[in-house]
């Protein structure tokens, strides 16, 4: 997944400052795994994420790194998608947007909310309601 070339990298200081903000006690662990995927808007599976925690040098456990990722998203510090694979990928831009996926590369991109437009959505079933819109629309070469 790539990151968005323009965005500001975010220092340590604003990164915890971030963590505390959500709820969240700013742990070396945890500050670890958000050097990786908050200092920049960006699309990441858990296991790319462990791998760049590795790459660094640090000895993070999987649990430590799935714990953490876990908890961002229930923080509202990241948005876990489910794009047709197994695993899950987190994203780090929480605004709303849609994404595109490249079907060869896996690779996300986000969309803007004014690039989309909805004519019209189905009711939902008796006593629900719409919480959210989930668009993932897959490209592939011509």
């Amino acid at each position: 997944m790539e990151a968005a070339a323009t965005a500001p990298v975010l220092s340590d200081s604003e990164l915890a400052a971030r963590l505390q903000q959500h709820g969240v006690r700013a742990t070396a662990q945890r500050m670890r795994v958000a050097r990786i995927l908050l200092a920049t808007p960006q699309h990441l599976f858990a296991d790319q994420v462990a791998a760049a925690v590795r790459r660094s040098g640090a000895h993070v456990s999987k649990a430590t790194i799935y714990n953490t990722l876990h908890l961002f998203v229930e923080r509202g510090l990241v948005r876990q998608l489910a794009v047709g694979s197994l695993q899950a990928c987190f994203d780090s831009n929480t605004g709303a947007h849609y994404h595109f996926q490249e079907e060869a590369t896996g690779r996300l991109l986000d969309v803007p909310l004014p690039d989309v437009e909805f004519a019209r959505l189905p009711e939902p079933p008796p006593g629900m309601e719409v919480a959210g819109i989930e668009l993932v629309i897959r490209l592939r070469r011509k």
